[in-house]
């Protein structure tokens, strides 16, 4: 790892097994991670844990620190990446999935709302709300769902997309939080 580059952990990583959104096998973003001295990387596949494995092979060869997680698209409301902290917390998002896979067409996933807060552990699931291209008002509105039906700590993602916007949609985006007392719960 260089000195000079400060922690880093990136908490939204799609591989290839995100069809049409990521391009990288899990294996090959670990190891870059572990080359680029990253304290740890997350792999949220969307509505899938299909890479953690190698993902998880990768990081034990490599000594980089490996977050299995999922990123939750749901029907009724914006995304949530889970991140589970134990082994129960990790069978219940298997299972959360598994429903979702099972009541649609192959190669998707329905999930709403109700489904995360039904299987979400307090002390097994760390979820970060994903804000929309343009958080308005819905969002804050989503958020304060979240924060009132998960049982679970809820985090506020932010990311700059290179548009020139960053700040200002960031900006927004904590507003809205703080707005209604999300985010709560420990930092990811």
């Amino acid at each position: 790892m260089r000195g000079s580059v400060p922690p880093y952990a990136e908490l939204q990583v799609t591989s290839n097994f995100s069809f049409l959104r990521g391009a990288s096998h899990p294996e090959e973003m670990v190891e870059r991670a572990a080359e680029l001295g990253y304290r740890a990387l997350a792999l949220t596949d969307r509505n899938t844990l299909a890479g953690v494995v190698r993902a998880h092979e990768a990081a034990e060869r490599t000594g980089l620190h490996f977050i299995p997680g999922t990123r939750l698209d749901l029907g009724d409301g914006p995304s949530l990446l889970c991140l589970p902290t134990t082994r129960h917390g990790y069978g219940a998002l298997s299972r959360l999935i598994t429903t979702g896979r099972r009541r649609a067409p192959k190669g998707e996933c329905h999930l709403t709302r109700e489904d995360v807060a039904a299987a979400a552990d307090p002390h097994g699931h760390i979820f970060i709300a994903v804000p929309p291209t343009s958080p308005g008002d819905d969002f804050a509105d989503d958020l304060a769902w979240y924060r009132d039906r998960l049982s679970a700590p809820l985090q506020l993602a932010a990311a700059r997309c290179r548009r020139g916007d960053g700040d200002p949609r960031i900006a927004l985006s904590a507003s809205r939080a703080e707005g209604d007392g999300s985010p709560r719960g420990a930092p990811a």
